[in-house]
C-alpha cells in the first residue's frame, strides 16, 4: 500500500510498502512526471501560485472567502446531550413468555410462513418489537470503543490482537429484558452519536439505511484523534425453519488503524430463535466468525455454540477461539460471551481473563451523547419512531400497531411513487462503489496530525476536523485500506472514466488501463473548516487546472493500480510455494519424474527418438528431391 504523505509535496511521497516488495521506480517517476506536469499549468494560469499548484494563504484572492470562514456560516457544530439510559438483560439465556393472546399472534404469522422463507417482508407483532431502531442497535458495538484506543498504542502486533477481539466480545452482553427485536429502519432513516473518551476525545457513529429491499444498513464509526476507523454495510436476512428462526447479518465490517496502517475485517455471528411454536421462546447466538490482519498475518476465529438439547446453564452462551498467525496457534479461547471468556497462552501454558462482565466492566462503559430529540431532524431514528417507542413503553400495542403501520404505509407510498416517476433513491451520506460497498462520502482517514489537527466534531451528519492553520491543503492519497480490499473509488465519484490509453500531458507516455482498484488517489469535494480537510479537497486557480489535475491523477492510478495486481499475484505465487512439500519429503522415486509424473528417462528417450524421426525425413527430402 502507497501513499502520499501530507508532510511533503507530491513528488516526495512517503511510500510505505505493505507486505509485498515491488518496483516503485515507475510510480516515483510518475509522481514527478505529475509534479512537472502541474507545476507548468501552474505557472501559465496561476502566477502567484506555490511551486505545488495550490495557492498558499498569503497569496489567495482577498476578494474570495476563506474556506473556514465558508464552513463556519454553513456548518453549525451540532448540540449533544449525554444520554445514560441503558437497559441490561439477565445474564444466561435470553427467553420471553408470551401472554396467551399474544401466542394466538404467533399463530397468525407462522401460517402465512414456510420453513426456508425470507422472514424481511413479514410483519412482525409490536409486542416483540424492542423500542429502538436497528441502527441504534448496531452502535451497541462501540461502548467499548476505548479498547481500540489502546490497541493503537500497542507496539505489538499479538498485543493488539488480543485488544481488538476483547473490544469485539465486549459488543454482545448488552441485551434487552425478554425477547425483543428492533425495528426495521425506514428507508432514508439516520442515526448519529459520539461516545466521549477519558482523554477527552470523541468516537463518532453515523448510520443511514441506503436500502430497504433487500434491507442494507451502512454505518462509520470514526475517531482520528486516537487513530481508528472503522466503516460497514450490514444486510440483515433471516430464515424461518419451523420452529425456530435465525438472523444473519452478511457483511464485514473494516477497521483501520490510521497510524499503523493495519486493517483489520470482522464478520458477525446470525441470533437464532427457537421455540416459536413448542418450548420456551428463547434467543442465542452461533456461528463461524473472523478477524484478520492481512498487514500483521494474524488471525482470530471464534465460534459461537448454539445450546445443545442436554445442554445445561453452562452449555449457553459459550464461545471458543484461537488466535494464531499463519497456521501456528498462539493462543486459545473459552467462556461465555456474556459472562467471562480466557485467553491460554499455547507455548507457556498462562492462561488470563480476556474479558468479564462484571459491575466494574459496566462502570467503565463511555457514555453516548445524543441529538436532542427536538433537534432532530425528521428522518432521525428517535423522532422517525417517537410515537411508537411510546406506545410500547406504554404497553398500548393497539396504538403501537397503529403508528407502525403509519410508517409503513409511507415508506409503500414512497416506493410507488418513486417506481411511477422511474427514480431511484439516493443516499445523502453513503455511495456504493464499483466493489458493491457502501462507504461513506466525507470519511477522512487521515492519521492525526497533533500540531495542526485540534478536534473533531459532528456537522450536518458531517464528521469535520477543526485545525490550526488554514492553508489550502495537498492533494493526499486515499484511505488506508489494505491492497487487498480496497474498494475507494476515483475522482469525485463521477463515474467518468478516461478512455484506455489516453496519453499523459506533453512529456509523458501512454499508461495501459488496469483492472484491479487497489490504490487510487480519490480526493472527495467535501465542505470542512481545516486546512486538511476531509479527503484533502483542492482548491485551484482555475477550472481548467481541476480538469487536468484530474485527468494526470487518473494516469496515474492505473499505472499503481496495474503493479499492485502484479504485487499480489507474485505474493500469492510465493504463498503456494512457501506451503508446497520440500524436497526432503519426496520419495526416491518422485525425484527423478518431470512435468507433473513424467520420468526423466521417458523424456530422454522421446527427444532422441524425435531427432531420429527427423534425421530421416531430412534424408527422405534429399533422395527424393
Amino acid at each position: 500500500m502507497v501513499y502520499p504523505s501530507a508532510k511533503y509535496p507530491l513528488q516526495y511521497s512517503a511510500f510505505v510498502p505493505v507486505r509485498q516488495a515491488g518496483n516503485y521506480t515507475l510510480i516515483f517517476a510518475r509522481f514527478r512526471l505529475l509534479k512537472k506536469y502541474l507545476d507548468a499549468d501552474s505557472q501559465n494560469e496561476a502566477p502567484n501560485a506555490v511551486m505545488s499548484g495550490l495557492e498558499s494563504e498569503s497569496e489567495s484572492d482577498p476578494a474570495e472567502p476563506a474556506q473556514d470562514d465558508v464552513v463556519d456560516q454553513q456548518c453549525v457544530e451540532t448540540s449533544y446531550v449525554p444520554f445514560t439510559e441503558e437497559e441490561f438483560g439477565e445474564q444466561g439465556e435470553q427467553v420471553e413468555e408470551l401472554a396467551e393472546e399474544n401466542k394466538s399472534l404467533i399463530w397468525c404469522i407462522v401460517k402465512q410462513v414456510r420453513p426456508g422463507m425470507d422472514l424481511s417482508k413479514v410483519v412482525l407483532p409490536t409486542f416483540i418489537l424492542e423500542p429502538r431502531s436497528f441502527l441504534d442497535k448496531l452502535s451497541d458495538s462501540y461502548y467499548h470503543a476505548d479498547l481500540l484506543s489502546k490497541a493503537v498504542q500497542e507496539d505489538d502486533a499479538f498485543t493488539r490482537m488480543k485488544l481488538v477481539v476483547q473490544w469485539y466480545l465486549s459488543s454482545f452482553y448488552k441485551k434487552p429484558k425478554g425477547l425483543k427485536k428492533p425495528y426495521n429502519p425506514i428507508l432514508g432513516e439516520r442515526f448519529r452519536c459520539y461516545w466521549q473518551h477519558p482523554s477527552g476525545s470523541r468516537t463518532f457513529y453515523i448510520a443511514e439505511q441506503v436500502s430497504h429491499h433487500p434491507p442494507v444498513s451502512a454505518f462509520y464509526v470514526t475517531n482520528r484523534e486516537d487513530g481508528f476507523s472503522i466503516t460497514c454495510s450490514i444486510l440483515a436476512k433471516s430464515k424461518f425453519y419451523g420452529n425456530s428462526t435465525s438472523a444473519v447479518l452478511e457483511g464485514a465490517a473494516t477497521m483501520t488503524l490510521l497510524p499503523r496502517g493495519e486493517c483489520y475485517t470482522a464478520t458477525t455471528p446470525y441470533a437464532h430463535c427457537k421455540g416459536i411454536l413448542m418450548g420456551t421462546l428463547s434467543m442465542e447466538l452461533g456461528g463461524k466468525i473472523n478477524i484478520e490482519c492481512e498487514n500483521t498475518g494474524y488471525r482470530t476465529e471464534l465460534e459461537f455454540k448454539l445450546k445443545p438439547f442436554l445442554g445445561g446453564a453452562d452449555a449457553t452462551n459459550v464461545v471458543v477461539g484461537k488466535i494464531k498467525l499463519g497456521k501456528e496457534t498462539l493462543a486459545t479461547i473459552n467462556g461465555h460471551w456474556d459472562k467471562e471468556c480466557r485467553v491460554k497462552d499455547s507455548k507457556t501454558g498462562e492462561e488470563t481473563v480476556l474479558f468479564k462482565v462484571d459491575a466494574e466492566t459496566r462502570s467503565k462503559r463511555l457514555t453516548r451523547y445524543m441529538v436532542p430529540l427536538d433537534l432532530q431532524e425528521a428522518n432521525e431514528s428517535q423522532r422517525l419512531w417517537q410515537r411508537v417507542s411510546e406506545a410500547i413503553a406504554n404497553e398500548d400495542q393497539v396504538a403501537a400497531t397503529e403508528e407502525k403501520t403509519v410508517l409503513e404505509e409511507r415508506q409503500r407510498a414512497d416506493a410507488k411513487e418513486r417506481l411511477s416517476s422511474d427514480s431511484v433513491h439516493m443516499p445523502d451520506l453513503f455511495e456504493l462503489d464499483s466493489y458493491g460497498q457502501w462507504l461513506y462520502k466525507y470519511a477522512d482517514l487521515r492519521p492525526w496530525d497533533s500540531r495542526n489537527d485540534v478536534r473533531q466534531y459532528e456537522c450536518q451528519f458531517k464528521v469535520l476536523t477543526q485545525t490550526r492553520h488554514k492553508s489550502v491543503p495537498i492533494v493526499h492519497g486515499a484511505e488506508m485500506i489494505h491492497p487487498l480490499r480496497s474498494s475507494i473509488e476515483t475522482l469525485s465519484r463521477t463515474q467518468r472514466q478516461s478512455p484506455a490509453g489516453q496519453p499523459l500531458p506533453p512529456g509523458g507516455s501512454a499508461v495501459p488501463k488496469a483492472k484491479n482498484k487497489s490504490l487510487v488517489l480519490a480526493p472527495r469535494d467535501t465542505n470542512s473548516d481545516s486546512s486538511q480537510s476531509p479527503q484533502g479537497a483542492v482548491k485551484r486557480s482555475s477550472s481548467s487546472a481541476i480538469k487536468q489535475l484530474a485527468l494526470a491523477v487518473d494516469q496515474v492510478n492505473r499505472v499503481l493500480e496495474q503493479h499492485t495486481r502484479q504485487l499480489n499475484e507474485i505474493s500469492q505465487r510465493l504463498e503456494r510455494m512457501q506451503y508446497s512439500p520440500p524436497p526432503s519429503s519426496m520419495s526416491a522415486h518422485s525425484l527423478h519424474m518431470l512435468g507433473g509424473g513424467v520420468s526423466q528417462s521417458t523424456v530422454i528417450k522421446s527427444l532422441i527418438y524425435a531427432l531420429i524421426g527427423l534425421a530421416f525425413s531430412l534424408v527422405l527430402r534429399w533422395l527424393f528431391k
